[in-house]
């Protein structure tokens, strides 16, 4: 008895057919999934927005080439003109004279800086001044027997003979006969000797040579100062020099007599000086030549740091600009019709912040302040136009 009925199921029993067909199936998928994914990235896909081109605003300037006077700047430390290291030629105590030995201490010409006693070699001197008397004295008799002639002048010389001043000098031996005598007698050898010991005794009083200020005391009263020993300096404090290093190539340049502008380093004063001497040896290591200012001026002081402007030459038809507005490659940047660009130039001279440069054709309009991330055919835009002037 059938109760219903059922389709007979599909039985593909050739193998090769079965693989067929998995293959078709399987292509159809992937080129499905393909189609789908590409869909999607279709759907998440947004325009790409669109840069604004930035100009830049710049600084400029109008070349006008003019001469340019080039300073060469140099600084040094101010020495005074004449300096004097006060040193011991003999021993003895250290004797307190009218002003105090400290520094600071004013002097004027041939006064009395150091007194060391001399009380012991005085007395060794007035006792060879005593016997250079005694051999005059033991002569006069014979004078006056056998150079009758002569007697008078050594009589006026014992006369005028003082222990207690300079022995004064010998009368002038006119004749051959006078010299021997004296000679003959020991009378010069003696006198000698005695002039030896006085200018020895001198040297127990330093006075000073010249007016001006003790800046070094290495010394006090009642100290034992001993031969050879450095007992302080002075300075003379009306003239002071400035030794400055100048560039070989402004050597034939520095003339002797040329006025120098100077400055201390505060910028709060200025002075005037004057070239004196010019050395005439390159130093070797740095290649610069010394140059020496006379500077004159009461508020100066010994040590103190000044800077010199030298003026070496004048340099036409050029400009000066800052130097970071120069390029490694001798070039700089101008405006073109709003865009930039590169001229070459040909540097000059260079100073601290400034380079004069030539070869800069008048009107060009030149950059006056570097530009960030500059390049050429860079727009930019001009902040504001200025009038025609010499770069100075």
């Amino acid at each position: 008895m059938q109760y219903g009925y059922k389709s007979p199921a599909i039985i593909i029993t050739n193998p090769a057919m079965r693989k067929i067909i998995l293959s078709v199936l399987g292509i159809l998928f992937i080129i499905g999934a393909v189609l789908l994914a590409k869909k999607i990235i279709a759907s998440k896909t947004k325009p790409k927005p669109k840069v604004e081109k930035v100009v830049k605003t710049v600084f400029t300037d109008i070349v006008k080439n003019t001469t340019i006077p080039i300073i060469v700047a140099a600084n040094g430390n101010l020495m005074a003109k004449r300096r004097v290291d006060i040193y011991a030629e003999v021993q003895g105590i250290f004797r307190k004279g009218n002003k105090l030995f400290k520094a600071g201490q004013l002097y004027g010409l041939g006064e009395t800086i150091i007194k060391i006693d001399d009380s012991e070699y005085k007395a060794s001197v007035k006792s060879a001044k005593s016997n250079l008397y005694n051999q005059i004295t033991s002569i006069m008799p014979d004078l006056r027997l056998d150079y009758p002639d002569f007697y008078p002048k050594w009589q006026a010389y014992l006369s005028a003979f003082d222990m207690d001043k300079n022995t004064p000098e010998l009368p002038r031996m006119v004749s051959e006969k006078e010299k021997f005598f004296i000679s003959g007698r020991g009378i010069l050898t003696t006198y000698y000797n005695v002039k030896n010991l006085e200018q020895r005794l001198s040297k127990y009083r330093i006075s000073a040579p010249f007016r001006g200020v003790l800046t070094e005391a290495l010394v006090t009263e009642g100290t034992l100062v001993r031969s050879g020993q450095k007992l302080g300096e002075f300075i003379n404090t009306d003239v002071y020099e400035l030794e400055v290093s100048v560039s070989k190539e402004y050597s034939d340049l520095l003339k002797i007599g040329e006025k120098v502008a100077l400055t201390n380093l505060d910028k709060t004063r200025e002075y005037v000086g004057k070239v004196v001497r010019v050395n005439g040896r390159v130093d070797v290591a740095s290649q610069t030549i010394k140059a020496f200012i006379e500077i004159k001026d009461s508020s100066l002081k010994e040590g103190m740091y000044l800077e010199a402007n030298l003026d070496a030459r004048a340099e036409e038809n050029a400009i000066e600009i800052e130097r970071n507005l120069l390029l490694e490659t001798n070039q700089i940047y101008v405006v073109k019709d709003s865009v930039l660009d590169l001229i070459d130039v040909r540097p000059i001279y260079f100073s601290d912040k400034k380079v004069v440069i030539k070869e800069v054709p008048n009107g060009t309009t030149i950059l006056d302040k570097p530009l960030m991330g500059s390049y050429v055919g860079m727009a930019v835009k001009i902040y504001k136009e200025k009038k025609d002037k010499s770069k100075k």
